[in-house]
């Protein structure tokens, strides 16, 4: 029997993958950029490990004021969000199996070939130790697809049936595969919900995210003058329809939406709060000198008393369309 973990379940190791010249980041502000992740880092790394894939040790573990359970590798690579090319964990008859999908930038939109070969590369250098890889040849991102850790997957239809992914599979194939590959029991899909901005074609760790299997936290738009309230009103009402797999409704905490942010080119830029990533000890949310920053925290030290609340500053983060958990993966045990 196989199932996918949830994110709050033991992590052994969390990955990122740093900015460098000839990632996105080249015609931005890199030193800017690095601060951030390194703050990602450093709070994780207070209680867990941290492998980091960079370009060159030497210009980034200067940054570092402590290097307690931080690893770094040199690996190349495109791009900077291993949240969606980094390995997705399952359990095996109890034990962690490692999958490596294939990854295409996010149908196509950006070369990824580096990118789609950081787990091999990372395997081949022993970090993962005895633990099974398996490559896939089916694409999915790990930012595409949410777990509760008994059989229920959460995810989009506006990605996973986009026709840039797998040719554009039925809901039914792309069932089947989640299902031999994730061992899902049953998957609850969202038909609505967008951020403007966004690269990923509507992915779940941007919208709606489990912290527990009875609950669901999810981006609510209040203001109904907002280009994302429609949608983000339909996608509102599907999520209560859901069911547990007890037939019974699931406890729904609306996440507020920041203040519209916008680039130098007055685009619209995806900050949410629901990128957040859950870790041993802490629960890490991103904030973006906004209103509500607080007024999540507090959320979330509701739902999490037992984890440390740690928001980091992510608004350079979003300049380039993701966020926190965009850039992290967990490797469970």
């Amino acid at each position: 029997m196989r199932y996918m973990p949830a994110e709050w379940e033991l992590q052994r190791v969390v990955i990122l993958s740093f900015p460098h010249e000839e990632t996105d980041w080249a015609d931005d502000n890199i030193k800017k950029a690095l601060t951030t992740f390194v703050r990602i880092a450093q709070a994780i790394a207070y209680s867990q490990p941290v492998y980091i894939i960079c370009k060159d040790q030497s210009q980034i573990s200067g940054l570092f004021c402590s290097k307690n359970n931080i690893s770094f590798i040199e690996i190349p690579t495109n791009d900077t969000w291993i949240r969606d090319y980094g390995y997705i964990s399952i359990k095996e008859d109890d034990q962690i199996k490692l999958l490596d999908f294939t990854f295409d930038g996010w149908g196509g939109k950006f070369e990824a070939t580096f990118d789609n070969s950081v787990n091999r590369a990372l395997y081949q250098r022993g970090y993962m130790g005895i633990t099974p890889l398996e490559s896939i040849d089916f694409v999915l991102e790990g930012g595409s697809i949410e777990s509760d850790g008994h059989g229920t997957i959460l995810t989009t239809s506006k990605c996973l049936c986009n026709p840039n992914r797998n040719s554009g599979l039925r809901k039914v194939e792309i069932e089947k595969n989640l299902n031999d590959y994730l061992g899902v029991e049953r998957i609850l899909w969202l038909d609505y919900g967008y951020l403007a901005g966004d690269d990923t074609d509507s992915h779940i760790d941007t919208l709606a995210r489990f912290v527990n299997p009875e609950t669901i936290v999810y981006v609510k738009c209040s203001d109904n003058s907002d280009e994302h309230y429609e949608e983000l009103c339909k996608m509102e009402l599907q999520i209560k329809e859901f069911r547990t797999k007890e037939g019974k409704a699931y406890q729904l905490i609306p996440l507020p939406m920041t203040r519209a942010i916008y680039d130098k080119d007055k685009n619209r830029l995806p900050s949410t709060y629901a990128n957040f990533l859950i870790t041993n000890k802490a629960l890490i949310y991103p904030s973006y000198s906004d209103e509500n920053d607080k007024k999540v925290g507090d959320i979330f030290k509701k739902l999490f008393p037992d984890r440390e609340i740690i928001p980091i500053n992510c608004l350079k983060l979003i300049e380039q369309g993701g966020s926190l958990h965009c850039s992290t993966m967990q490797v469970v045990y």
